[in-house]
């Protein structure tokens, strides 16, 4: 365990040896080193000697265990910006706890480094992993609802190393099967935060990682599967599902192709024919995700699922490259439909239908109004957006026992296939979307 150690850091010109690596064993040993931080203060007791060599350390120790490289008269935040497990530590702080990209980067950096250098000093409780999982019931029911957000008590920790992995993999089995949703803080479920011996970002020495970034790399096993964060895809859309539905939005196949010249073909087969060149041409593919959004925003029945709709798809926005249009309406299309959200701003049908034929059209609306509104020039405002966007489909909220109730809706999905707003709708209409593509 770290046999490469001592020589990287005496390339910082740091007096490491193998007595280094026998006094960090014996640290261990002792329960000195539970977290990074634990790390980071043995280490910067065994090589350091004066505050010269306390650069020196910050540099080798830094890129030793989190690969960040802090370049000659760079400051440690501009190497932390720009580092690979700093993004990828934002980007699942994003992901798992629903912050804006616009968040201010002072303060991620810092909670970064608040979390690398946690300490047994810092924390209050080292709590028996054993002890815990005595007085645990694996067979727990989950409840259906919102996230569990408990706070993430950083003056606790747990060690779970007198636990066999084959006991807590076992275990991590059996709460996987009850968790219904995700949980963040406490010491039982599999999420983030907290002692449990399962999940990520949490202060559990010895667990088992799942999914997100390593903090203290302390876990025997990591496993990247988000499966494990279980979640119900036909219920609706809603805050606990909608990464489930971003990853199924991500499914959509598209690509746009153009002709270019074949230079070496050209010049090849020029050569071949006696210096007559004939242009020879080939196909470039690109990916391109070209995405219009229809939001029905006007009537009370809509409100409780504009939020989540708005959230999936600005998500979808800011991860995947693509072109995204989003346009309102109420109940039904009349000569148009608006492109804020206040309805303020109206774009005609026709300038909607000169839009490339590619987009994928997601239209999001409970379909159900009063017979009356669903006029004749209503019907063929729909059919027209169908005949040109191919890859439209209808997302619909109203829970499906109630569709053949509503002679609107039924009228309706003759029209646009409809689905339900759930993650498994989301999956079914794209992979209607992409056969769509296969065949047209």
């Amino acid at each position: 365990m770290f046999e490469s150690l001592p020589a990287y850091f005496r390339e910082h010109r740091l007096n490491a040896d193998v007595r280094t690596l026998l006094l960090l064993k014996k640290s261990m040993e002792r329960g000195l080193v539970n977290t990074l931080g634990d790390l980071y203060l043995v280490l910067k007791g065994l090589l350091t000697n004066s505050p010269k060599d306390y650069g020196p350390f910050t540099v080798a120790f830094y890129s030793y265990f989190l690969d960040i490289s802090i370049k000659t008269g760079e400051s440690l935040e501009k190497s932390i910006l720009r580092s690979k497990v700093f993004q990828n530590w934002k980007k699942d702080l994003l992901q798992e706890i629903d912050l804006e990209e616009d968040v201010d980067d002072q303060q991620l950096i810092n909670q970064f480094l608040d979390s690398v250098h946690l300490s047994t000093y810092d924390i209050k409780n080292m709590l028996s992993g054993k002890d815990i999982l005595e007085n645990d019931d694996p067979n727990q029911t989950d409840t259906e609802g919102p996230d569990d957000e408990m706070p993430n008590q950083l003056d606790r920790a747990a060690d779970y190393t007198d636990v066999s992995l084959e006991e807590l993999l076992k275990r991590m089995k059996q709460v996987a099967q009850q968790q219904k949703r995700k949980h963040r803080g406490g010491s039982h479920w599999i999420g983030q935060g907290g002692v449990s011996p399962y999940g990520n970002q949490g202060a559990a020495k010895g667990g088992v990682r799942v999914g997100g970034t390593g903090g203290g790399k302390m876990a025997r096993k990591v496993i990247g599967d988000r499966n494990f964060y279980p979640v119900d895809t036909k219920v609706h859309l809603q805050d606990n599902n909608i990464n489930v539905a971003l990853s199924y939005l991500k499914g959509i196949e598209e690509e746009t192709a153009h002709l270019r010249l074949d230079v070496p073909k050209t010049i090849k087969e020029g050569a071949k024919q006696g210096g007559l060149f004939l242009p020879y041409e080939e196909e470039k593919k690109e990916q391109k995700i070209q995405v219009i959004l229809l939001i029905d925003n006007g009537g009370w029945s809509m409100t409780p699922y504009i939020r989540s709709v708005t959230k999936l798809f600005s998500k979808m926005k800011r991860r995947f490259a693509h072109d995204l249009k989003t346009y309102y309406y109420h109940n039904t299309i009349y000569r148009g439909a608006f492109t804020d959200s206040r309805r303020t701003k109206f774009e005609s049908l026709e300038k909607m239908l000169q839009l490339n034929k590619n987009y994928s059209f997601f239209v999001i609306g409970d379909a159900d109004m009063a017979p009356y509104e669903l006029s004749d020039l209503s019907i063929q405002n729909w059919q027209a957006l169908q005949e040109r966007f191919p890859r439209m489909v209808w997302l619909n909220p109203l829970d499906v026992r109630f569709w053949s109730g509503s002679m609107t809706v039924n009228i309706l999905k003759r029209i646009v296939p409809m689905f339900p707003l759930s993650p498994y709708g989301i999956e079914k209409s794209v992979e209607l979307m992409n056969r769509k593509k296969q065949f047209k």
